[in-house]
C-alpha cells in the first residue's frame, strides 16, 4: 500500500470518528488481536454484530473471498450494533463487514435517502476511502405483518393501504416494534391514513412489527404486507470495505452472491445459525448448494 492511500484512509478514519453519530472512538491499535488496521499488511479481517443473519453473512463473504485467493479471518469479537460494526470498518479496525442501507445513513451526517437512488446515497454519504459493494437482494429490514386469522376477519389485507378497508381500530407491537427504525403510528396514519394504537402489554398486537429475517414469519405463516410507500427503510444487506479490501478480485467474488440471498433464504440461514449450528458450515453449505463453491 503507498503511502498516499495509507494517509487517506487515516484521514478518512480520523473525519468519520468525528462525524458519525455515535458515542466514542474505537480502542487503540494494539487492544484487540481481531482488528486488521488498513495500513497493516495481512488477511482481511471481516467483522460482525451478534445478530445470526450478520454472522452467517460474514461467513458467506468469507468462504467466497477464500475461494477467490484472498486470505481471510473471521474477528471473533463480535460488535453491539450494525452502526458499531460501521464505524469499525470506517475506522480502520477491521477491512470488511456486512452492513444495511438505511441503518448505515442513519449513523452518517445527513445520510438521506435519495428516492430510487440508494448506491449514490451511499457513494456520497461515506467517506473517501470506504466503499458500498453492490447489495444482495436480501433485506433485513422491518416489515408488518399480521396472523392468517386476523388476514381472514379484515378481509385479506396485502398491503399497508389494505388495512384501512377494515373500518377497525388495529393495535400495532411485535417484536421490533421499539427497533429505531421502526414504522411510528403517526408515520403509517400519514401515509396510509391508518388508525393504529400501540398494543397493550396484555394482549396480542393485531399488526405485527417484525424483521424480514424472522422465523416467525414462516413458522407463524404470517402474511406480510406490502409497503408501497416504503415507511419502512430498505435494508438491503451490502458489503460495507476499506478500499485495500474491495479490489477487484474480491468485488467480483462477493457480488456472485447477490442475486442468489434472497430475504428468504437468509432467514432460513440465519435460523439455522439461531439453532445453534456453526455459521461457517451454514454458509458452506449453502454456497456449494447454489453452485457458487467447488
Amino acid at each position: 500500500m503507498t503511502p498516499g492511500t495509507r494517509l487517506r484512509l487515516r484521514i478518512a478514519a480520523a473525519t468519520v470518528c468525528s462525524l458519525l453519530l455515535l458515542t466514542g472512538c474505537a480502542a487503540g491499535a494494539g487492544d484487540n488481536p481481531d482488528t486488521g488496521y488498513a495500513d497493516r499488511e495481512g488477511p482481511t479481517v471481516i467483522g460482525t454484530d451478534g445478530s445470526a443473519e450478520s454472522r452467517v453473512t460474514a461467513a458467506l463473504y468469507g468462504e467466497l473471498l477464500t475461494a477467490a485467493g484472498t486470505k481471510v479471518r473471521i474477528a471473533t469479537t463480535r460488535y453491539a450494533t450494525p452502526a458499531d460494526t460501521a464505524k469499525a470498518v470506517v475506522e480502520g479496525e477491521i477491512g470488511l463487514a456486512p452492513s444495511y442501507e438505511s441503518t448505515l445513513l442513519r449513523a452518517l451526517p445527513g445520510g438521506q435517502t435519495m428516492p430510487g437512488n440508494m448506491a449514490a446515497t451511499l457513494s456520497m454519504a461515506l467517506p473517501p476511502g470506504i466503499v458500498a459493494l453492490p447489495p444482495a437482494a436480501a433485506q433485513r429490514g422491518l416489515v408488518l405483518a399480521v396472523t392468517r386469522a386476523t388476514s381472514r376477519r379484515l378481509g385479506g389485507p396485502r398491503s399497508f393501504a389494505d388495512l384501512k378497508k377494515s373500518g377497525d381500530r388495529l393495535t400495532l407491537g411485535g417484536s421490533a416494534s421499539g427497533a429505531a427504525d421502526a414504522p411510528s403510528v403517526s408515520a403509517l396514519a400519514q401515509a396510509y391514513g391508518l388508525t393504529l394504537a400501540a398494543a397493550p402489554a396484555s394482549s396480542a398486537p393485531d399488526v405485527l412489527v417484525l424483521r424480514s429475517t424472522d422465523p416467525a414469519i414462516t413458522r407463524g405463516g404470517l402474511v406480510v404486507l406490502a409497503d408501497p410507500k416504503e415507511v419502512a427503510p430498505p435494508e438491503h444487506v451490502f458489503p460495507l470495505a476499506g478500499a485495500p479490501y474491495a479490489d477487484l478480485t474480491a468485488r467480483n467474488a462477493l457480488a456472485r452472491v447477490n442475486p442468489l440471498l434472497t430475504t428468504e433464504q437468509l432467514a432460513v440461514l440465519a435460523a439455522s445459525v439461531s439453532s445453534g449450528e456453526a455459521p461457517a458450515k451454514v454458509a458452506t453449505a449453502w454456497l456449494r448448494s447454489k453452485g457458487l463453491l467447488g
